[in-house]
């Protein structure tokens, strides 16, 4: 059985929040990866940003479903989600459109485990933690390499 700390990417790139959308759709495309983790000046892990926050960045705002009656617009939906949807599109920074809390595992957690993560919580980069340090990353490829390394599966 293969784990985290197998799997892992140990040479972790990281951006501040203050890392500018320019600089960082440049290092993505570059380094041919798909997202980053976010980390504070303490070097503290505060969130991931990835390919995926950068195309709902990009998508045209889109007004949240309403009634209309007699001229009065009722809202479905909570107003704070629009403004999350706004402050990310027109955010510059990395720490304007990060995903915030993001999903992390220890180096012991089993691959199996890390693939259900990633399909359930549909996140792709994923920190990995040891003592509160970011000591890995794994995306989807590394999984996928992992699936080509395991005998008969």
């Amino acid at each position: 059985m293969l784990y985290a700390r197998d799997i892992m990417t140990t040479e972790v790139l990281t951006v501040s929040p203050e890392t500018s959308i320019a600089d960082l759709s440049k290092t993505l495309e570059n380094r041919k990866i798909g997202g980053v983790p976010v980390v504070d000046q303490g070097g503290r892990l505060v969130g991931v940003i990835t390919q995926s926050d950068l195309v709902e960045r990009a998508r045209d705002l889109e007004l949240p479903p309403a009634i209309n009656i007699l001229d009065l617009h009722i809202y479905l939906q909570i107003p704070s989600h629009l403004i999350k949807r706004v402050e990310k599109m027109l955010g510059a920074t990395v720490g304007d459109c990060m995903s915030p809390n993001p999903v992390t595992v220890a180096p012991d957690t089993p691959v199996s485990q890390i693939a259900a993560l990633m399909a359930k919580q549909k996140v792709h980069t994923i920190p990995v933690l040891k003592g509160g340090k970011i000591v890995g990353v794994i995306g989807k490829m590394d999984l996928v390499r992992a699936m080509a390394r395991e005998p008969g599966e």
